[in-house]
């Protein structure tokens, strides 16, 4: 590359100028009635150096718009109009552009700033001082117009999300339930809104409330999709009447359906309570059982020696029910894995169920119960890995009495 075709620009754009000062390089659009720009480039007292390409309209302009083209300089005359002004801002949208006008044209010169103009000069200003520092000034503005535009941006995205995650997440349909209800979400990827953790709880005509918590294998978009599709069919089934391995064998299909491939496989763990609260069926699909606690007995996870296969992993088959006695007073926490994966210090040691029993069952002994109870289950099992959890985590827990 030739030293006149080095990219020299301002500071700060990841791009190294040349060892005296940065340079700026200012493209010229239309006549030079001042003659200012006959010379290659300018050099003011502090030594700024501003190299000038020149247009004679905006045909030839489009030909020599490149990355190192700092600002635009357009004058208001000929066939450069206002509408010349927007076709130019659509042309460069992240270029500075100044105007320059006649002393007695002060109203279209202000038009050109409403229109994305970031400056104007009258023809009479345009001294080698005057100029290189209303260029620099134009740049620094344009910058800011930029980073503005984007945090405007992104906050309108994070509230679009923030309405999306709501839309997808569940709404418990307890009605007429004696039980409370409380639910945690992290998703384990960055910025995610979902993970492919899912869960959901109904209470049916007949009084059976049914609870459920899920986890697709993965952590992409793809999988966060799937969980979304699974809790909905589950809950469509529900309503339908399906319920235990009927159910669980139908939401299998849907998975086999829509999955990516056939690799991908999700955990479940269904829980139906009978209407009179005391005792539940449980079905667990390769998933971790629940924690049931209640006054007077100590904390302990539900049976599992009657588990069955995570949906998707086999054809055919059956899951059983495992019948379990809940009592008068009793608290359910359901989870994800991603609860109970997290290290402890340094090593590879994970909390593991029999930890997350531990821990729940201080808490719980500490008086905390609800939401504050998930919220602590939650940081204390954030502090024991020395940091974010990578995996997603959901919690779902019912409290009856």
């Amino acid at each position: 590359m030739l030293p006149s075709q080095r990219q020299e620009t301002l500071p700060g754009d990841g791009r190294l100028g040349p060892a005296a000062a940065p340079a700026l390089t200012l493209l010229v659009i239309g006549e030079d009635p001042t003659g200012a720009f006959t010379v290659p480039d300018l050099l003011d007292a502090s030594g700024t150096r501003v190299r000038i390409r020149r247009a004679r309209n905006l045909t030839e302009a489009e030909r020599l718009l490149r990355d190192d083209v700092h600002c635009i300089l357009l004058d208001l005359s000929g066939e450069a109009e206002l509408e010349g002004l927007r076709r130019v801002l659509r042309l460069a949208p992240a270029t500075a552009v100044l105007v320059t006008t006649s002393e007695a044209d002060a109203e279209r010169a202000a038009e050109a700033v409403r229109v994305g103009a970031q400056d104007y000069l009258h023809r009479d200003e345009l001294g080698a001082s005057h100029l290189t520092r209303a260029i620099r000034y134009a740049v620094e503005r344009k910058r800011a117009d930029l980073v503005q535009r984007r945090l405007t941006e992104a906050r309108l995205l994070a509230q679009e999300n923030s309405r999306l995650e709501r839309g997808l997440l569940p709404r418990p349909l307890l009605e007429g339930a004696d039980l409370r209800f409380a639910a945690r979400y992290r998703p384990g990827r960055s910025r995610a809104l979902l993970g492919g953790d899912f869960y959901d709880t109904v209470r049916t005509p007949d009084g059976t409330v049914h609870a459920m918590i899920g986890d697709v294998c993965g952590h992409g978009p793809d999988e966060a999709a799937l969980g979304v599709e699974l809790r909905i069919a589950w809950r469509a089934l529900t309503l339908a009447g399906l319920s235990g391995g009927t159910l669980l064998a139908t939401l299998q299909q849907v998975l086999e359906n829509e999955r990516q491939d056939d690799e991908i496989f999700a955990t479940l763990c269904a829980l139906d309570i009978a209407p009179d609260g005391r005792t539940a069926d449980l079905y667990l699909a390769g998933h971790p059982s629940p924690l049931l606690a209640g006054p007077g007995r100590v904390p302990q996870l539900l049976p599992y020696e009657h588990g069955g296969p995570a949906l998707g992993l086999l054809p055919e088959t059956d899951w059983a029910a495992e019948r379990v006695e809940l009592g008068e007073v009793w608290t359910l926490m359901l989870y994800t894995d991603g609860l109970i994966e997290g290290r402890i210090g340094q090593g590879n040691q994970r909390l593991g169920q029999d930890g997350m029993v531990q821990l729940i069952s201080a808490q719980l002994a500490a008086g905390l119960r609800g939401e504050d109870l998930l919220d602590a289950a939650v940081t204390e099992v954030r502090e024991l890995n020395a940091g974010e959890l990578t995996d997603d985590v959901a919690l779902v827990l019912l409290d009856r009495g």
